[in-house]
């Protein structure tokens, strides 16, 4: 029986626009989608639009359309996007854009809804429960805020976001709760025993910390007269689906769940091997609430959900409309083969951890990789094919009379070195490509080309033209550059479909290289004297100075999106969101302003009910010591602090978290996007007095 896979990347939230980080997720799912059915997977893949919530109706009401007209555009656009980039059906992409807004998918949730609240917790409570909220909202988050995951501005009464920074919602309304509290210990037990159900690692411990910290009971609805947009509440018409409820259920409402729809892909084939892909924003939705839903409704957890980080942009920031710097995913298409986008993309990223995209580097990873590197080797392969030896592949066996010949050229005589190295290759690709780690994947086979270019290099063909007692030789070199060459399309193919079967065609080979089993490749398999295709440029070579140009006349952009090479760049492009100039530098006068102080922790402890901070009692030489709050709980136990000296801004405005004043700020070091390790205390190795000023 033929071994389902189940892959589905997050429904995308239909209140704006498609962006780069839309397309990279979906990317990396259609490669696992199409690397899984080359191994022989039946394999289903999911993406789509969640197209309910506040947002909805708010971006709805901005642009002068009803929910429904706001939707059907967004979800249109997203399609349009896939089809531009050979992710669509057509291209053999996804098998189904799932929207929310489907009635199957209505009835679906329901169902699930009525199968949550027919049960017990673990503690044996009802799952659902009728309540008050009260509490902060955030619209573009799709969440209640907690006391640490939002800060108050000067001057304002309105918490903002610490995530989008804007204003939060007051909420205050009749709810139906699920008793998330009830499921921390199974959880805990679920994930810890299961290292393969989160990832990577480090997505892991957050999960396991912030459960941890405590779990309230989720409201997971909201009343009609607020939201009207959203799946109606079983059996109460005053209460729409809290939207994490409802578009989390679209992954198995798609397979038919709950709703009985005809030629649905089918729930119990699909839904017993599903991995979810999703960014490491929304983790936690998809972990502790999706589980414990599944889990109250007596089904099968999935197989594992992978959490992908971040684009950066080349500076390593943040992308945003106030710094100018995001990529534009019109601009790649237009500028840039969809095959090296995709490339780009899985090389650039490993997988689980934040990555850098700008123009330039796309062009220069391009340019090395593709159009000098696999790109060369085809052509220089099949232009002395078709030049030496009429365009016909010829035999790669070497007489035994002739190996000293060959070895004078530099060649292994029976070829053994290679078909090492390639099965090395093909075996580290397809381990790598199994635990989700492509950047090294693809890192493996770009050795292979730099090898074969080596031989290729070392045995100099066009000198072996010229003695026919080395035509053995040379017709080896060619055989084994030309059998390289369909391992390499083979194995590429779930990353570059289109670049793939346009080598596999042009070295002469017929059939679909989609369906041919990169672990069932073995030497030889290039039949000899094929004729080779019409030799096209796979990766032509990119004119950067023109296309950086291009693109800068193109789009508005900031410094940091389109990095040019110094004598080129415009200076005036070189302002911010009002028309200054940006200026990062501070006088020294703005420095001295900061008073920075020697402190020795005294007591640090945890806050109940708040995940990521640590209460600290800080000695900085006073008459008594400043209580100090800082989110460090991630990383540090506290235990382990008490006695470190650490900088602490002693002269900061105080301000209040979790019904706790904060009376300064412990400096610590880590990256600005939060990559890379955890933060670090800044401490001295010298022995230095309490209360002394950093100068």
């Amino acid at each position: 029986m033929t071994q389902t896979f189940y892959i589905t990347t997050p429904i995308y939230y239909a209140n704006s626009l498609p962006h780069l980080g839309h397309l990279y997720t979906t990317i990396v799912a259609d490669a696992v989608h199409r690397y899984k059915k080359q191994r022989g997977f039946d394999a289903f893949f999911l993406t789509g639009t969640d197209e309910h919530g506040i947002n909805i109706q708010r971006a709805a009401e901005r642009e002068g359309r009803s929910p429904q007209e706001q939707v059907d555009y967004i979800s249109g656009e997203l399609k349009r996007m896939f089809a531009d980039f050979g992710l669509d059906q057509a291209h053999g992409g996804y098998d189904i854009f799932m929207r929310t807004t489907e009635p199957f998918h209505y009835t679906g949730a329901q169902h699930l809804w009525r199968e949550i609240a027919k049960n017990k917790t673990p503690k044996g409570n009802d799952t659902i429960y009728k309540g008050h909220y009260e509490g902060w909202f955030c619209a573009p988050c799709a969440a209640f805020k907690a006391e640490d995951e939002y800060f108050t501005p000067d001057g304002s009464d309105v918490p903002f976001c610490l995530i989008h920074e804007r204003a939060l919602d007051k909420v205050s309304e009749e709810s139906y709760f699920f008793r998330l509290s009830d499921y921390q210990e199974f959880l805990l037990d679920l994930i810890e025993n299961d290292p393969k159900l989160v990832q990577p690692e480090s997505r892991r411990n957050e999960v396991i910390s912030f459960i941890k910290g405590g779990l309230q009971d989720l409201s997971i609805s909201r009343e009609k007269r607020s939201v009207a947009w959203g799946v109606p509440v079983p059996d109460d018409e005053n209460h729409v689906m809290y939207v994490w409820l409802d578009a989390l259920s679209n992954y198995i409402t798609a397979l038919g769940y709950g709703n009985g729809r005809e030629n649905a892909p089918g729930f119990d084939k699909y839904w017993q091997n599903v991995t979810h892909l999703v960014g490491k924003d929304i983790l936690r939705f998809h972990t502790v609430y999706w589980l414990s839903f599944l889990n109250a409704a007596g089904l099968r957890l999935p197989k594992t959900v992978y959490a992908h980080g971040m684009w950066l942009d080349a500076d390593g920031r943040k992308m945003g409309k106030t710094l100018g710097n995001i990529i534009e995913v019109d601009v790649l298409h237009e500028h840039f083969q969809t095959d090296a986008v995709r490339y780009f993309a899985l090389r650039e990223m490993v997988f689980g951890q934040d990555g850098k995209f700008g123009y330039e580097n796309l062009i220069d990873r391009a340019t090395a990789d593709l159009s000098k590197g696999l790109g060369n080797l085809t052509a220089r392969t099949l232009s002395m094919i078709s030049k030496y030896r009429d365009g016909k592949v010829p035999s790669g066996k070497i007489a035994e009379e002739k190996y000293l010949l060959a070895r004078r050229a530099g060649i292994d005589p029976d070829g053994g070195e290679i078909v090492s190295v390639l099965e090395h290759a093909r075996d580290e690709f397809i381990r790598r490509f199994d635990n989700f780690d492509f950047s090294l994947a693809l890192e493996t086979l770009w050795a292979v080309i730099a090898r074969i270019d080596k031989m290729i290099s070392d045995a100099k063909p066009w000198v072996l033209i010229k003695d026919e007692e080395q035509a053995e030789t040379l017709n080896a070199v060619l055989y084994r550059a030309t059998e390289t060459l369909r391992w390499l399309a083979v194995m590429l193919y779930p990353v570059m479909p289109e670049s793939a079967a346009n080598i596999y065609r042009q070295i002469g080979l017929e059939g679909d290289v989609s369906a041919v089993d990169p672990a069932s490749l073995k030497w030889g398999g290039q039949p000899e004297s094929t004729q080779i295709g019409e030799s096209i440029a796979v990766f032509p070579q990119i004119d950067k100075v023109k296309v950086m140009n291009d693109i800068k006349e193109s789009v508005v952009i900031g410094p940091s999106s389109l990095t040019v090479e110094p004598e080129t760049q415009d200076k005036g492009q070189m302002t911010n969101d009002e028309g200054q100039e940006t200026d990062n530098f501070i006088t020294i006068d703005d420095f001295l302003k900061v008073e920075l102080r020697v402190g020795e922790i005294k007591v640090a402890e945890r806050i109940p009910k708040a995940d990521k901070l640590l209460r600290f009692e800080v000695d900085l030489g006073e008459e008594q010591p400043r209580q100090i709050l800082a989110g460090l709980a991630e990383y540090y136990d506290p235990e382990k602090l008490i006695g470190r000296k650490v900088v602490v801004v002693a002269n900061l405005k105080p301000r209040k978290m979790r019904g706790l004043e904060s009376q300064g700020m412990i400096c610590a070091a880590s990256l600005e996007d939060d990559s890379g390790p955890n933060p670090a205390l800044a401490t001295f190795l010298e022995d230095v007095e309490i209360g002394a000023r950093l100068k």
